[in-house]
């Protein structure tokens, strides 16, 4: 438990910060989601506009620091592969 004044105040700092990047997390899994979603259905034109709408939103969650940007690039690169084989 916490007894300075300063210990409170970065533990109510880490649970807001805690809900936000949870927050931001949880948006970013819809996104991709969605085009999980229209990839297993077979619908490229919806796969195609989802993931269109899918890479702002993972490349914001690395800007952000939910993730790394290495891990939003490659999750955007096999997304981005698996629909482009979805076009063949």
């Amino acid at each position: 438990m916490a007894n300075t004044s300063s210990a409170k105040k970065a533990t109510r700092k880490i649970a807001r910060r805690t809900a936000v990047g949870r927050n931001r997390r949880g948006r970013m899994r819809s996104y991709v989601r969605k085009v999980e979603e229209a990839l297993a259905a077979g619908d490229q034109a919806k796969a195609a506009e989802a993931l269109k709408a899918a890479e702002p939103e993972i490349m914001r969650a690395a800007s952000k620091g939910v993730m790394h940007k290495n891990t939003a690039s490659r999750k955007v690169a096999r997304l981005t592969a698996r629909v482009r084989v979805l076009n063949a």
